[in-house]
């Protein structure tokens, strides 16, 4: 499975092909300038040539374009935006499956847990039916990605040396809880002590890092 950065190129790719290189647009002033479907639609080939991205932020962007312009197209504003979207999606530009194991991968390897993977997907507009392989593998990741958590932020039993300040482990607790881990998993990490080897290694076999 290509990661977002191979999708984008192969976006551009694609787009070569078809359409030639999206132009790069001016810098933008405050002004409100005119906006018809076909430079909606222009603007949508930069984007996905630019930007791993999922259909409902493709939209979104379209419609902030909306927004901040003059609709001077007969069409509604809305259903362009839709329309174009679907057409990106059909040419496969897009592809919100795709998009969500990239983007669910990526959020593990930098030790996040399942609860932040859901949020985000939840936030990009996946649908249930798209984004259940990726939250099945950050589940399957989910020791894996607390200790390399852990293991980033030096705590636990990758902490320089032993604590016993009660306040500093609530601390590293709620830690975990924001880089959406489970409690009963951040508590069996830091129960382990700096310099445990056998436990740490114990800790890796589990996870998978040996």
């Amino acid at each position: 499975m290509p990661d977002m950065a191979v999708l984008i190129v192969l976006n551009r790719a694609r787009l070569w092909h078809k359409h030639g290189m999206p132009r790069r647009t001016a810098p933008s002033d405050r002004s409100r300038k005119p906006l018809g479907a076909a430079k909606l639609d222009e603007l949508a080939l930069a984007y996905v040539a630019r930007f791993a991205t999922s259909r409902a932020k493709l939209t979104r962007y379209l419609a902030r374009k909306v927004r901040e312009s003059e609709w001077i197209d007969e069409n509604d504003a809305m259903a362009a935006c839709e329309a174009i979207a679907e057409r990106m999606e059909r040419l496969g530009y897009l592809d919100d499956r795709q998009y969500a194991a990239m983007r669910g991968r990526a959020m593990t390897g930098r030790g996040l847990g399942v609860r932040r993977v859901k949020a985000q997907l939840y936030a990009d507009g996946i649908a249930e039916e798209d984004s259940g392989a990726a939250i099945a593998a950050a589940e399957g990741a989910a020791f894996t990605a607390a200790i390399d958590f852990a293991r980033r932020r030096r705590f636990g039993p990758f902490a320089v040396r032993p604590g016993d300040d009660p306040k500093q482990h609530e601390r590293q607790l709620a830690a975990f809880l924001r880089a959406g881990h489970s409690l009963a998993i951040a508590r069996r990490i830091l129960a382990v002590p700096p310099g445990d080897e056998a436990a740490l290694a114990a800790l890796d076999e589990e996870a998978g890092l040996d």
